[in-house]
């Protein structure tokens, strides 16, 4: 038991035993005041009984208190629901109505409050936030409606109804909150809506706001779900199905230096027990949640290595998980293939990537070192819009950096031709090969030979092709 469960438990017992002592007095001086008048008329009976209410009131009498306790609904900060309690009322909620509406509203920038204007602030920011919140819903006669905490900044609000009754008013509601403040501190605040129509499970449907907050936080406060999301349950079972059944279905794309064919990135989705086909935007994240990512891992890799063996020449990119990579059993097995293969050397590429920045960076760049010495290419994406790949770029030991789409699609690239120049030379300074994707036409593959890119890849250069 931790430190502070004993403290808790120390602190209930102190205050039960101080809220007990005066009813466990008067109880005593009734039973000594009978005992003293009619101690002549007394049976033994009563001896027995007075006994037995003791022990009973005191039981119960601390019984009540401690489950008193244990029933708290408010969070202590933001004066809201609290996690367990939301859940519960909103699943209540949405099985006695035939539509229900999610609404999640986070501030973005709570950490950043904290640490720079002190937790106390923090904690003003977020009760002033709901209540500006709940004021302009109440100007919108929106009322009752309950709200709870999920964690950190985020807050879920549920409301009677489809979401189409409420996306106007929510949208109206982003255009305020860009002028919100709280005694001069800005408050950035993002979202997202769903309702019932998406999932009748309370999980799913919080899950889901927490992924179309993520697809639209950039752009406006509300995103909402479309046509083209799959039931959570089907989805869960079309990813699991797929893993045991190790049905993968790879397309790869040709990647050139100088005219050459060098390698080819390879684009993994899964087979559906009816054909159709799941793209990785829509079971990556299922594959984190059930705990499946690194066995995806291995049968992708595994896929590869096959494909080498038959082509005999050709080299291959594909995406793996950085968890994975520093996943001692998903290290210990690449180890033991590449061992049993010695000519798929130098011929697979393993493209990383990650949003959040690992800090034991001599942990990582041993595990990436030692890949490299049995023969693993090692490339990282998005270089220009995670900042953890500009720091990967400059802290560890890879051979490939990929710039980020953003400054080739819808032909951007002359816009930022410096841009894509300097990301050039920062990987050719650390001796780094500089990879550009989707080139789309003759403009965007003279600018990227122009700059003297390594690597190009896109539709102009060669198409999508199954394997």
């Amino acid at each position: 038991m931790l430190l502070p469960e004993i403290k808790e438990r120390e602190y209930r017992f102190r205050l039960a035993l101080r809220m007990v002592l005066p009813i466990f007095a008067l109880v005593v001086a009734l039973i000594f005041h009978t005992f003293t008048t009619s101690q002549e008329t007394l049976s033994t009976s009563f001896y027995i009984e007075s006994i037995l209410i003791l022990v009973f009131s005191i039981y119960f009498i601390f019984y009540l208190i401690y489950k008193g306790f244990d029933t708290k609904i408010t969070d202590n900060v933001s004066k809201v629901f609290t996690r367990e309690y939301i859940y519960d009322y909103l699943k209540k909620e949405i099985k006695a109505s035939k539509e229900y509406t999610l609404l999640l509203i986070s501030v973005d920038n709570l950490y950043e409050i904290n640490s720079r204007y002190g937790i106390k602030n923090g904690d003003k920011v977020l009760c002033e936030t709901i209540s500006w919140i709940a004021n302009y819903l109440k100007s919108k006669d929106i009322y009752n409606f309950p709200i709870g905490r999920i964690k950190g900044g985020d807050f879920v609000i549920g409301l009677n109804g489809d979401k189409s009754q409420y996306k106007t008013a929510i949208e109206l509601m982003h255009l305020k909150s860009e002028d919100f403040k709280v005694s001069d501190i800005e408050v950035q605040i993002s979202g997202a809506i769903n309702d019932t129509l998406f999932s009748k499970d309370i999980d799913y449907l919080i899950e889901n706001l927490f992924e179309l907050q993520s697809k639209n936080k950039n752009h406006k406060l509300i995103a909402d779900s479309s046509d083209e999301n799959i039931n959570p349950n089907e989805l869960e079972y079309s990813v699991i199905n797929a893993i045991k059944r190790r049905n993968l279905v790879i397309f790869t794309q040709a990647v050139f230096e100088n005219e050459l064919k060098v390698f080819k990135e390879c684009f993994i989705k899964l087979g559906r027990e009816d054909g159709r086909l799941l793209h990785q935007k829509n079971y990556m994240k299922i594959l984190d949640k059930l705990r499946l990512m690194v066995d995806y891992d291995l049968i992708v890799l595994e896929e590869i290595v096959k494909m080498c063996s038959k082509s005999k020449e050709d080299k291959f990119a594909v995406q793996i998980s950085t968890t994975s990579i520093r996943n001692f059993t998903f290290l210990s097995k690449i180890k033991e293939i590449f061992a049993k293969n010695e000519s798929i050397k130098n011929r697979v590429i393993l493209i990383i990537n990650e949003s959040e920045y690992y800090p034991n960076l001599d942990k990582f760049n041993t595990i990436l070192q030692q890949l490299r010495d049995i023969g693993v290419i090692i490339a990282i994406d998005r270089l220009g819009s995670l900042h953890t790949s500009f720091l990967y770029l400059r802290e560890l030991n890879i051979d490939i950096v990929r710039i980020d789409s953003y400054y080739t699609r819808d032909n951007n690239e002359r816009e930022y031709k410096n841009i894509i120049e300097g990301f050039n030379v920062m990987a050719h300074e650390k001796g780094v090969k500089s990879w550009l994707k989707m080139i789309e036409n003759k403009d965007s593959n003279n600018l990227a030979k122009e700059l003297k890119v390594d690597y190009l890849q896109g539709r102009y250069l060669a198409p999508l092709e199954k394997n």
